[in-house]
């Protein structure tokens, strides 16, 4: 009877106390660049690393627990998110200047960290301008552009493991390579120190300018789409860059529902009005399966695709999955 009880109280209620917010079913579409996808069951914004650490030790051993930042790199499936999605708020977007490093939280966006170190005449951090999203997804994936990454930069960070334990990591400890990071996917970066160095204002301030123009003139940064796709391939298998690779398969403009392959950069999706998150993620899996099937190189997907599909996606043809 007790179990019983307990497998029909709602998912709320059986939350340990905190100080941040819970609120049922949110819709996260407005919350992500692609502006689709399904509700969060729960979402969850902590006060601060100290609540979420609360929150983690306390929360029910059989729970899912997903962590999302603004959603620029984002594909939420359109059945939704089961379980506890966490937000990283304003408890997390403190950035500070500590001589020549910068201490920046998880929830800082990138671009508010490289226009900090801009202003502290601190070089070396201006590609984070070109890296849409914040300093906790960019160390997940060990974002890069425009000639750095986070590999480059991060002397420290600090995470919180599904247990609630903190942690202090050091550069080596994050095990950083092209779009991958080994600390384990349940761990959540609360915080990064990132190393700049003394640097000429002029230069910072070109630097900063020539990455906005090129992205302006090279990306569609007026659409809803969720920056680049897919992977560049390891140049073991080829020296082509993804996007090389989704041209020659002709899949430049390629329409699916809502969603297109931008003509403006082909590793871009974007949803032109009415796109569904499978329409997004369809198209995606099509363009892997032209891919293999002209160039014989599997794409891997580097945007983060979360929660149920309402149907299955296609499937590229020959390749596996790459969530």
């Amino acid at each position: 009877m007790i179990n019983s009880r307990r497998l029909e109280m709602p998912l709320i209620e059986r939350l340990p106390r905190v100080r941040g917010r819970y609120t049922e079913n949110v819709p996260l579409a407005a919350t992500t660049w692609f502006r689709v996808g399904g509700a969060a069951e729960i979402l969850f914004r902590p006060a601060d690393p100290d609540d979420l650490a609360v929150f983690l030790a306390a929360r029910p051993a059989d729970l899912a627990v997903t962590v999302i930042g603004v959603g620029s790199n984002l594909l939420v499936r359109d059945g939704g998110v089961p379980g506890v999605v966490i937000r990283l708020g304003r408890g997390f977007a403190a950035v500070r200047v500590e001589e020549s490093q910068i201490v920046a939280g998880a929830g800082a966006l990138d671009i508010n960290v490289a226009l900090t170190a801009q202003q502290a005449g601190l070089t070396g951090l201006e590609f984070l301008s070109g890296v849409p999203g914040t300093i906790g997804g960019a160390l997940r994936m060990n974002a890069g552009a425009y000639g750095g990454d986070m590999d480059l930069v991060t002397i420290e960070a600090e995470a919180i493991d599904p247990h609630g334990g903190r942690h202090r990591l050091d550069h080596d400890d994050l095990d950083l390579s092209y779009r991958h990071c080994g600390v384990p996917e349940g761990w959540v970066f609360t915080s990064a120190v990132l190393q700049g160095e003394r640097g000429d204002l002029q230069l910072i301030d070109n630097r900063m300018r020539s990455i906005r123009e090129q992205r302006e003139s090279s990306q569609p940064l007026r659409s809803r789409t969720g920056g680049s796709t897919f992977a560049n391939p390891d140049p073991s298998v080829t020296r082509k860059k993804a996007w090389e690779l989704i041209d020659e398969a002709g899949c430049r403009g390629l329409v699916r529902g809502g969603a297109q392959v931008s003509d403006k950069h082909c590793n871009f999706l974007i949803n032109n009005g009415g796109a569904t998150a499978a329409d997004i993620e369809g198209l995606g899996e099509e363009v892997r399966r032209r891919v293999f099937a002209t160039c014989g190189v599997i794409l891997e997907w580097e945007i983060r695709r979360i929660g149920v599909p309402s149907q299955p996606a296609a499937r590229a043809a020959g390749a596996g999955d790459a969530s």
